[in-house]
C-alpha cells in the first residue's frame, strides 16, 4: 500500500511538473523578474526532491523541460550572472544619484582651552552635489552599457546551462537506449550459447564454436556492465545540473524532433550580433569607451558642486569664551551667536592634472582592447556556426545510413526467421546460431542508429547555443516532443524444438 501510494504522488507530481516548457524563463528577463522566479523553481526542485528521496529504489523519470527548468533555477552559474546584473545596476544607480544631495551629521563634544576661531561644534550637519560634470555624462552612459553586458550575459550563461543540461540529457537518454540494446545482445548470446553446447553434445557442431559463442557472450556482458556504468555516471551528472539527489533517475527518451534550421541566411543575431556572448562583448566595450571618453573630458570643463554647512559651537567651552570677548571688545555687542551656517556653489576648472591625463590613455587602450576583443569573439562565433552547419549536414547523412543499415539487418533477420520456418531448398539451411548470430548483428546495426543519432543531437544543440537559440527552440520543440530514432523492435526469441 506504502508503495502504491508514493507512484500516486509521484505521477501526479509529474502532472504538475514535467514538460511545460512554456514555463522555461525567457531569453532576455525582465528588470527584478529574476529575484521573483528563482524561488519557484526552488520550491519544485525542493518538492521533487522531497518525493523522490522517500524512495530510492524508485525510478523517477524526467522530462527534458522540467531538467532544463530546474538547471536554470538552481544553477550557482546562472546566480553569479543575476548577482552581476544586480551589481551593474547599482552602479548604474550610482552614477544617477551624484546629482543627489548627501547629508552627514556629527557632533564632536570636548573642551578646548586658549583662543580659536573655531571652537568645538556640538553637532555639524554638512549637505553637497554635483551640479554639473561634464564627464559624469559619460560615466552614466559607461554604466548603462555595463548593465546591457551583464544582462546578455546572463542570457548567455542560461544558454550555456540550458545546453550542459540537455547535453546530459541527450548522453543519458543514450546511455539508456544503448544499454537496453547491449542487454538484449548480451541475451541472445547466452541463448547462442546454449544452442551451440546442445549442438557440440549432439555432434552438430564444434569445441571452437562453442568457444567462440562463449568469447562473445562474455564480451558482450563486458559490454553491457560498461553500458551500465556510463549510464550511471551521466545519471548522476544530470541529478547534479538539476540539483536533485541520488536516485535511480532516468529520462523519457522524447528528445524533441524538431528540426534545427540550418539556414545561414536567416537572422538568429542578437542585436546584430552572433550571439549573446558577442553582444555582451561589445556592451562591454562600448562601456570602456565611454568610460574613456569620460576620462580624457576634464581639462578646460568646469565641475560645478553644491555645498551647504551647519554648525552649533559648544559655548561651555574656553575657546568660545574668548572668542565672544573679542567680539564684545570690537563690536560692543554682548552675545556671540552660537550658529553658524554657509551655502553656495564652488566651481572648479582643472587645467593641468598629468595624472589624470595618463588614466584617460589608459583608458582608451583598455577600451580598444575590449573592441578588438569582441571583433574576434564575432569572427569565432561565424566561424563555429560555419562549421557545426556543415558538419550537422554530414551528420544528417551519417544517420541516414545506419538507419538504412539496421533496416537492412531487420530485414535479414526476417527472411532468416522464415527459412528457420520453412527450410530453405534452394540453399544451405539455417540453424537456430544462425538466428542467434543474426539478432546479435541487428543489435549491433541498431547501436550504431543510436550512436549517429546521438552525435547528430550534440551538433543541433552546439549550433543552438552557439546561435542564442537553444532555450527559444526548447520551448518551440516541446509540444513536438517525440523519439527522433525510434529502437527498432526487439526480436523475440523463437521457441526451440
Amino acid at each position: 500500500m506504502m508503495r502504491e501510494g508514493y507512484t500516486m504522488v509521484v505521477d501526479r507530481l509529474r502532472e504538475n511538473f514535467s514538460v511545460t516548457m512554456t514555463s522555461l524563463p525567457p531569453t532576455r528577463p525582465m528588470r527584478g523578474r529574476s529575484a521573483s522566479v528563482r524561488p519557484l523553481h526552488l520550491a519544485i526542485a525542493m518538492a521533487l526532491s522531497a518525493v523522490l528521496a522517500l524512495a530510492p529504489s524508485a525510478q523517477g523519470q524526467i522530462s527534458l523541460g522540467t531538467a532544463v527548468d530546474l538547471a536554470l533555477g538552481s544553477s550557482p552559474r546562472v546566480q553569479g550572472a543575476e548577482d552581476d546584473v544586480k551589481k551593474a545596476r547599482a552602479q548604474l544607480s550610482e552614477t544617477h544619484d551624484a546629482y543627489v544631495p548627501t547629508i552627514n551629521a556629527g557632533a564632536g563634544i570636548g573642551q578646548s582651552y586658549g583662543y580659536s576661531t573655531n571652537p568645538p561644534t556640538l553637532f555639524t550637519v554638512t549637505g553637497g552635489s554635483l551640479v554639473y560634470s561634464a564627464s559624469q555624462f559619460y560615466y552614466t552612459r559607461a554604466s548603462r552599457a555595463g548593465l546591457d553586458a551583464a544582462e546578455l550575459a546572463l542570457d548567455d550563461m542560461r544558454e550555456a546551462v540550458a545546453e550542459d543540461t540537455a547535453l546530459a540529457f541527450a548522453a543519458l537518454d543514450h546511455d539508456q537506449q544503448r544499454e537496453a540494446a547491449v542487454r538484449q545482445q548480451s541475451g541472445f548470446a547466452t541463448t547462442l550459447v546454449t544452442i551451440v553446447e546442445s549442438r557440440v553434445n549432439a555432434g552438430q557442431d564444434t569445441a571452437i564454436e562453442l568457444t567462440q559463442a562463449r568469447l562473445t557472450a562474455a564480451q558482450l556482458r563486458l559490454a553491457s556492465l560498461r553500458a551500465s556504468d556510463e549510464t550511471a555516471v551521466d545519471r548522476e551528472h544530470l541529478e547534479r545540473l538539476i540539483g536533485l539527489p541520488a536516485t535511480a533517475l532516468s529520462v523519457n527518451t522524447g528528445f524533441s524532433a524538431s528540426p534545427v534550421s540550418l539556414d545561414a541566411t536567416l537572422d538568429t543575431s542578437v542585436h546584430g550580433y552572433a550571439n549573446s556572448a558577442v553582444a555582451s562583448a561589445f556592451d562591454n566595450a562600448k562601456a570602456k569607451q565611454q568610460q574613456a571618453w569620460g576620462d580624457a573630458r576634464f581639462r578646460f570643463r568646469p565641475q560645478v558642486n553644491l555645498f551647504a554647512q551647519y554648525n552649533y559651537y559648544a559655548t561651555f567651552s574656553d575657546s568660545f569664551a574668548q572668542l565672544q570677548k573679542i567680539y564684545e571688545a570690537n563690536t560692543g555687542q554682548t552675545t556671540l551667536s552660537s550658529s553658524e551656517g554657509a551655502f553656495g556653489i564652488q566651481i572648479n576648472l582643472p587645467i593641468m592634472d598629468r595624472t589624470r591625463a595618463a588614466k584617460a590613455r589608459e583608458s582608451a587602450a583598455d577600451a580598444a582592447h575590449a573592441l578588438h576583443d569582441a571583433q574576434n569573439a564575432q569572427i569565432a562565433a561565424l566561424d563555429g556556426q560555419s562549421r557545426l552547419r556543415h558538419s550537422i549536414t554530414e551528420l544528417q547523412l551519417q544517420a541516414e545510413v545506419a538507419g538504412l543499415q539496421q533496416q537492412f539487418a531487420q530485414q535479414q533477420l526476417d527472411v532468416l526467421q522464415q527459412q528457420l520456418k520453412s527450410g530453405n531448398p534452394d540453399g544451405p539451411q539455417m540453424t537456430p546460431s544462425d538466428e542467434q548470430n543474426a539478432r546479435i548483428s541487428e543489435r549491433e546495426k541498431y547501436l550504431g542508429v543510436v550512436d549517429a543519432g546521438y552525435q547528430l543531437r550534440q551538433a543541433e544543440i552546439h549550433l543552438l547555443r552557439q546561435t542564442g537559440q537553444l532555450i527559444p527552440w526548447l520551448k518551440s520543440a516541446a509540444a513536438a516532443a517525440t523519439p527522433q530514432f525510434p529502437a527498432a523492435p526487439s526480436p523475440t526469441p523463437t521457441p526451440q524444438p
